[in-house]
């Protein structure tokens, strides 16, 4: 029996406890350093003209891309204008959902859902699925709830369907409050470099990249993967490493915490060859 010890980085913020379990759960060893934090956007005056344009009738579909980013908004909505108002706009426009988590955001506001684009849930199956859906858009404002950083090639190509694009901005990223977990683990991969480097979202590979900037750290810390396994929950967040010059390894069978955790090391602990090359 294959007893290797797998050890993990992680950079797992909102749920670094069930990652850190998952790990341990599957027989690896866990350094989960938190790499981000969601901040909403004080003083959103772009959430107030929101709901003037849903009042004048100006925006006909409406994209919620996150669950957080939904109920961000929703609570934004409830201390800023009249909720029962703008709830009662919301259900009178066609509403797409990019993927599973903003559903019972919506359920549990009352607002209902018209579509809801598939696995892998990124912005490709929300334009598949408009396709697919024949959903006019030409002539007319799609609002998209944005998160993090935009998509100007998401909105180029809904533009180029006739929309005009609408984003609505709830919260951005910044780094987390404490950034000793994540420079640490940055200088033990450099001086050890890990069996296996995880991320699960885009953000974590911008805010990781910048604090190994910070240290002078970030050559060593690139050269430090080649000896590494570096797995992406899914699509999104693969297209974000590729474009800042990291492989992709493995992504899982379906973009959950889960089964990245359990594949990922399943392909460690059967490995007989040095990791990542």
């Amino acid at each position: 029996m294959n007893t290797k010890t797998v050890r993990v980085c992680s950079f797992e913020s909102r749920r670094q406890n069930e990652m850190r379990t998952l790990i341990e759960k599957f027989g690896g060893v866990p350094s989960v350093a938190p790499s981000m934090k969601e901040v909403p956007l004080q003083e959103n005056t772009h959430l107030l003209e929101f709901v003037e344009q849903l009042q004048a009738g100006q925006i006909s579909v409406v994209l919620f891309m996150t669950g957080v980013g939904a109920k961000a908004l929703f609570d934004a909505v409830a201390s800023l204008a009249d909720w029962d108002r703008f709830q009662n706009l919301l259900n009178q426009q066609t509403i797409i959902v990019r993927g599973p988590k903003p559903v019972p955001v919506l359920k549990e506001a009352g607002i209902h859902i018209d579509f809801r684009a598939p696995e892998p849930n990124t912005w490709r199956e929300v334009l598949g699925l408009i396709d697919e859906q024949q959903i006019l858009l030409h002539g007319i404002t799609i609002a998209v709830q944005e998160y993090g950083k935009p998509n100007e090639q998401f909105y180029e190509e809904l533009r180029h369907r006739g929309a005009e694009v609408y984003p609505v901005p709830v919260y951005c990223w910044d780094f987390p409050d404490d950034l000793a977990p994540l420079q640490a683990v940055i200088r033990e991969a450099v001086e050890n470099p890990f069996d296996l480097v995880m991320f699960t979202s885009a953000q974590q590979v911008e805010n990781v990249l910048a604090v190994c900037e910070s240290l002078g750290l970030k050559d060593q810390w690139l050269k430090s993967l080649e000896k590494s396994l570096l797995v992406s929950i899914g699509p999104t967040c693969s297209e974000r490493m590729l474009e800042s010059g990291l492989r992709v390894d493995l992504e899982p069978s379906h973009p959950k915490m889960a089964h990245m955790v359990r594949e990922a090391l399943a392909a460690c602990q059967s490995s007989s060859s040095p990791l990542g090359n």
